[in-house]
């Protein structure tokens, strides 16, 4: 990202880079905007401008972003600073030029609770964009400042994609800013509301920002030939923490794009995590890994309980922060035996892509393979959602199902779930080791 002097072109980048971020911010949260693209707008606006501009100033666009940078020791104290000074400066006037464009500007502030009408409290706003900023600025560092991914091509689609994640999944809560940027723009494009929500705002996200920070570290190798096994516990943990957390909100929140949006997640997860723990995140994936010879098996249950608890503390934080669970079952109209089948030809589908295209021994793709792995779940969210609800993940089962438990749900479907799910697994093993048979000699 750059620790020499700062230049002038650093600066232009930085200006042009934040201030199309917030501008497109403010155009897709006025009145006349079109909600249901909102996220994916300034998802994308962020990875062309990361592409164009990654080469010049290293493109953080986010003052979150520069501290997590500085405090994992790729960038210097005189950056820090004149970055944040352009970035706020270049929110600023994106937002008034925004507010000025449409005659109408978003006030910044926390959502509306879904049935009260009563916006949503401090502690859930709190959580919404310090875990989301977290992952952002997590996904950053490790896929554009760790040494374990350098010359890699994805660092702008993992990265932009962050927002697909968490803007379509805590959006409702908090209204997804993730960026001090983002809030003081849109605060002050907003200005006859009142100006007070980007302070708390941008408290919350460099919260964030530090955590990511310090989870990036101890998770770099270090020059180290392969993690340790609490670096393999934290990655798994943290992957699936956030996939599962994205699952309950967007279905907590009746997202418009709920599958894009976890799918956005795992691909996130994977490019960031990938060479850590290879990004399991998911049992079945695990069990599939395993039986051909892709995964040692002595590893199975360290990344199986890892996924599990990781699954459980990302359904309990959403449901801390909406007061809402989510059933685990078949949709209106379906029964067991359609669960059946669309459980068990989409975790086919997940699990026989990840032994192809993630796996040394299998067609492993350099650049491609975070995507491919997770536009699974965008393939058969959308295809089989309404049937089962599309889990494809016994971390997910148990973890969506035991929460609802707690709020007076049975628990009860995740067995059945999981018992499909892993039969899913089987069968792709099964099929992979038909397609490459070489690898029955490896």
């Amino acid at each position: 990202m750059g620790d020499g002097p700062v230049t002038a072109k650093d600066c232009v980048s930085e200006f042009i880079g934040t201030f199309l971020l917030v501008l497109t911010v403010g155009c897709n949260t006025v009145a006349t905007a079109n909600g249901v693209f909102a996220a994916l707008s300034i998802a994308t606006v962020l990875t062309v401008s990361i592409y164009a501009l990654g080469t010049v100033s290293g493109a953080h666009f986010n003052p979150a972003v520069t501290t997590s940078a500085f405090l994992a020791g790729a960038c210097s104290a005189g950056r820090l600073g004149t970055y944040v000074a352009v970035q706020l400066v270049a929110g600023v006037l994106a937002g008034v030029a925004s507010a000025w464009l449409h005659g109408d500007a978003a006030n910044l502030q926390p959502g509306v609770e879904p049935g009260s009408g009563e916006p949503f409290g401090f502690m859930a706003v709190l959580a919404a964009e310090t875990a989301y900023t977290f992952l952002l600025c997590f996904v950053v560092l490790r896929t554009a400042v760790s040494k374990a991914n350098e010359g890699n091509e994805f660092f702008g689609l993992a990265i932009g994609f962050v927002i697909v994640a968490g803007g379509y999944a805590a959006g409702w809560i908090s209204g997804g800013a993730f960026n001090p940027a983002v809030a003081v723009g849109v605060d002050v494009g907003s200005s006859r509301d009142g100006i007070f929500w980007c302070l708390p705002y941008t408290c919350f996200e460099l919260v964030g920002a530090s955590l990511a920070a310090v989870a990036h570290k101890f998770l770099e190798l270090e020059g180290k030939a392969e993690p340790s096994r609490s670096q393999v516990i934290a990655s798994e943990f943290i992957g699936t923490y956030f996939l599962v957390l994205t699952v309950a909100l967007n279905v907590a929140g009746a997202s418009p794009a709920i599958a894009l949006s976890i799918g956005a997640s795992l691909m996130c997860g994977v490019y960031a995590l990938g060479s850590v723990s290879g990004a399991h995140f998911n049992p079945a994936v695990t069990l599939a890994l395993t039986l051909t010879n892709n995964a040692p098996a002595s590893l199975a249950p360290t990344y199986m309980c890892a996924q599990l608890v990781g699954g459980l503390a990302g359904a309990f934080t959403s449901l801390g922060m909406t007061g809402r669970s989510v059933p685990l079952a078949h949709g209106t109209g379906y029964g067991w035996g359609g669960v059946a089948v669309a459980e068990v030809v989409y975790t086919f589908v997940l699990c026989f892509v990840v032994l192809n295209v993630a796996t040394p021994r299998g067609g492993q793709l350099s650049h491609m393979h975070g995507l491919a792995v997770g536009f699974c779940i965008v393939a058969g969210g959308f295809a089989i959602g309404s049937v089962s609800g599309g889990s494809l993940n016994p971390a997910v089962s148990v973890a969506l199902d035991t929460s609802h438990a707690l709020t007076g749900g049975k628990w009860i479907n995740c067995l059945g779930y999981v018992v499909l799910e892993f039969v899913g697994a089987g069968l792709a093993a099964a099929a992979y080791s038909v397609c490459r048979p070489e690898q029955k000699k490896a």
